[in-house]
């Protein structure tokens, strides 16, 4: 399996996956700590990959999205954005709205 694919299952398994450096109880930057925080406050479940572990996940993900930083948000198997995104759509009540409209 490519890590194209590999990466596209954990994606579309998932509900909401954040892919980070770190993980959420020690994030590696201030960028995917400040995710973390977001999705916590949101109160919303969460998978997490540490692309710190596999240089081929790290790589892998800026082409698998097209998006070349890290972290990356994906929701219902939609790529979202990064921090920046995720900070914005927080504050609007967007990213709440979206996370809650998947219990429903």
């Amino acid at each position: 399996m490519s890590i194209q694919e590999q990466l596209k299952e954990v994606v579309e398994s998932n509900d909401v996956v954040l892919f980070m450096k770190g993980n959420p109880d020690f994030p590696q930057c201030g960028f995917s700590g400040t995710a973390t925080q977001i999705l916590q406050q949101c109160e919303t479940k969460f998978a997490s990959v540490d692309v710190l572990a596999d240089s081929s996940v790290r790589e892998g993900i800026k082409e698998y999205s097209n998006w070349p930083t890290i972290p990356q948000l994906y929701i219902k198997g939609e790529f979202i954005g990064g921090c920046d995104i995720m900070r914005e759509m927080f504050e609007n009540g967007e990213l709440k709205a979206k996370l809650d409209s998947l219990d429903s």
